[in-house]
């Protein structure tokens, strides 16, 4: 059943087309055009709207460009605001300021240079303190915390100004049972666990790393752990992919033990792990339509295949091995999705030596052992003329997000390395 503000209301018909059904109306036009493959009115039947003239070439879609062409007659009050929100996309892209020295001005190949100023600044002003109207992102701000900090270390801002009020806050979030809630005195949470942790790694330092109680950490995701291989998200809680990905992120970064506690409800096999049946869980999510779901069963989405394919990503990475033992939100992943896109990311197998040591203590030939490791490893973008043209300027190429941990990479290697020198807790 469709909810609506009142009666349910129906859009006036503009125009219709042969190639729509009788309900179906195709909106006004909106001069609004992509020049990217001409320069003269589109040719294109199914979106009828007028380009621009006398303007250096956007290089948006022209689906991007205008309202949708084809509407539901039924109006409601998401669809209300959907319209409104296009209204403001549209008047921005319109009125994109292309001259020399403008917010938005397009370099040769119509694509605009990002604005890093005005990002910084928008992210740093969002970890201050924030007006009343905030009040219900309370339960949020491990993520408001990741989200600006992982923005501003994209653009190459120096985080570490941020060290010792991040240390602070975490600690207020940190609770005796393990795990970090959403804030003080609020229950601990495996999403906003990964938010604070994965908030400490960006930062970094010794401070950040020694403030997580591991050991504390540990049993939690232990109770955590479920017969079937997967994770609850909280104690007691609901039982998905989110809590998988999460959990072996978590488990990896801090190099937590495998080993569950005696009084995990795992603990049904010989030598349960925290990563026992976590891949044949995932597996069991993936749907007849190729995507993978939140819980075996339910419906596919792209969110939750992020997180299934991070999840095996870190099952199978170095270190933990399965076989081998605007808002700051669409800041932040909008930045993240442009890192993706000006590098390039290959999964290689990298040899890995090691010698046993003779009665002197040194190396003998004979006696070395070569194994390989899947790592990252990642480059600019070979652009070139067999593989295409590079469309964005050199200056505007923000850092390099590691395509599982959606960190910068040296970050992941840095807490990596901290907590592998550290035996036990």
């Amino acid at each position: 059943m469709v909810s609506t503000s009142s009666a349910a209301r129906r859009r006036t018909t503009i125009m219709t087309t042969e190639s729509t059904a009788p309900e179906d109306v195709v909106d006004e036009e909106f001069p609004i055009v992509s020049d990217q493959y001409n320069t003269g009115p589109s040719n294109n039947t199914t979106y009828p709207f007028s380009p621009v003239q006398g303007h250096i070439p956007i290089m948006i879609p022209d689906h991007f460009t205008h309202m949708p062409a084809v509407r539901d007659t039924l109006v409601t009050d998401t669809s209300e605001m959907q319209d409104e929100t296009a209204t403001m996309c549209l008047s921005a892209i319109a009125n994109l300021d292309v001259t020399s020295g403008g917010a938005a001005t397009l370099n040769r190949f119509g694509v605009p240079h990002l604005d890093r100023a005005r990002h910084a600044r928008f992210l740093h002003r969002s970890l201050e303190p924030l007006p009343s109207t905030f009040v219900g992102y309370d339960p949020s701000r491990p993520w408001l915390l990741f989200w600006c900090l992982n923005g501003l270390s994209l653009l190459g801002e120096d985080v570490s100004v941020y060290r010792d009020r991040l240390v602070d806050t975490a600690r207020s979030m940190q609770n005796a049972s393990g795990g970090f809630g959403g804030g003080h005195g609020q229950s601990s949470h495996l999403a906003t666990t990964y938010a604070v942790v994965m908030s400490l790694a960006i930062v970094g330092g010794e401070a950040c790393y020694e403030c997580i109680d591991r050991r504390a950490l540990w049993k939690w995701l232990c109770s955590l752990k479920q017969p079937d291989g997967g994770f609850q998200i909280s104690v007691g809680g609901e039982e998905d992919v989110r809590g998988a990905y999460c959990a072996a992120v978590i488990i990896s970064v801090l190099n937590l033990p495998l080993n569950l506690s005696t009084e995990s409800s795992a603990c049904t096999t010989e030598k349960p792990t925290l990563y026992t049946g976590l891949a044949n869980y995932v597996q069991r999510c993936q749907t007849y339509e190729g995507g993978i779901s939140a819980q075996p069963g339910s419906e596919a989405h792209g969110g939750y295949a992020f997180c299934a394919l991070g999840c095996l990503s870190v099952l199978d990475s170095p270190g933990h091995s399965i076989t081998r033992m605007s808002d700051p939100y669409h800041t932040c992943y909008v930045l993240s999705g442009l890192s993706s896109a000006q590098h390039k990311w290959d999964l290689i197998d990298k040899p890995v030596i090691e010698a046993t040591n003779g009665p002197d203590g040194e190396a003998h030939e004979a006696e070395t052992l070569t194994y390989y490791e899947s790592v990252w490893k990642v480059s600019p973008f070979p652009f070139c003329e067999a593989e295409g043209m590079q469309v964005f300027d050199e200056d505007d190429r923000v850092a390099a997000v590691h395509p599982v941990y959606t960190i910068l990479a040296e970050r992941v290697d840095q807490i990596q390395s901290y907590f592998r020198s550290k035996a036990g807790f």
